[in-house]
């Protein structure tokens, strides 16, 4: 598998973002093999918490909440996917698979870092494969969080906005990383932070990633991860892990999903689920603050 891997010096002045990249080695299921990048902060002997990314982004959308976090006491993981941030971007749409993402994320936890007891965050397509692995190794997994994310099977219709997206990112001849987290926002975004997050991509030979993932949503029963898919969201619904749902008022895309959550899965009974109140879809970077504070209220 061809790769690339973004020089040093995109990253040597990003905003509010002081934390040193971690590095291992994950199999590119292809025979060859993959940088993937974390970054990390808090107790080494506390429980973790695992904080996933989704589409476009990378780590740093979580730079408002991993100070919060280690505050609190927690030792906080936050990977970049292949593809995204500092970890190594495979050329071709083609390497990227659902199936692909969620082992690499638990190759890291896994067999890297070796994670028990962590409170898995996801958002996005960090909640997509944040859920198969907290469905895939039930035994590592103590706490879930879903925000602004779902599970798709491809029984259900996905929303218009959603498809507009995705014709988007896939006919666009340059992507613009930083404007496309700016338009999935409700807050306005510097231009510093917009470079933050177009850091990763120097030119558009290094966003297969991005470009590839909204085709790697299930949107048919007979996709390729529909039946994985099933299978989890069996798993987790009758699953006793304690699951918070925290969505934003603000989210067009996966707004629908946040009272399904609550109501189909077992670990959500009895929990209060907040609304993070003026934030749209990428909520940790509108309202960061908040969304780390209720993670702080369930994980106490």
């Amino acid at each position: 598998m061809e790769s690339l891997r973004t020089p040093d010096d995109r990253f040597a002045a990003l905003a509010d973002f002081p934390y040193p990249p971690r590095y291992c080695e994950v199999d590119d299921q292809e025979g060859g093999r993959l940088r993937m990048a974390w970054v990390e902060d808090g107790p080494a002997d506390a429980d973790p918490v695992l904080l996933l990314h989704g589409e476009p982004s990378w780590s740093y959308l979580y730079r408002r909440m991993i100070p919060i976090l280690v505050a609190a006491g927690h030792r906080v993981i936050c990977p970049d996917l292949v593809g995204f941030g500092r970890s190594d971007k495979p050329t071709r749409i083609e390497d990227h698979t659902y199936a692909k993402h969620v082992e690499w994320i638990r190759a890291l936890v896994v067999d890297e870092l070796d994670l028990h007891r962590v409170t898995v965050v996801g958002q996005d397509w960090g909640g997509l494969i944040g859920l198969r692995l907290a469905a895939e190794n039930p035994n590592r997994v103590a706490r879930i969080v879903v925000a602004n994310t779902g599970l798709p099977t491809g029984d259900l219709p996905m929303p218009e906005i959603w498809w507009q997206f995705r014709k988007a990112i896939e006919e666009m001849p340059e992507i613009e990383v930083g404007r496309f987290v700016q338009s999935g926002c409700l807050r306005p975004m510097s231009d510093e932070v917009r470079a933050g997050y177009d850091a990763p991509f120097p030119d558009d030979s290094y966003c297969a990633g991005p470009r590839a993932m909204p085709g790697l949503v299930p949107t048919s029963p007979a996709d390729p991860a529909s039946s994985a898919n099933l299978h989890a969201w069996e798993a987790l619904c009758a699953s006793p892990t304690p699951m918070l749902v925290a969505f934003s008022d603000g989210d067009p895309i996966t707004g629908a999903m946040a009272p399904i959550f609550i109501s189909e899965m077992r670990g959500a009974q009895g929990v209060e689920h907040p609304v993070i109140h003026g934030a749209g879809h990428f909520l940790q970077e509108d309202a960061g603050e908040e969304f780390a504070e209720a993670i702080v209220r369930f994980l106490g």
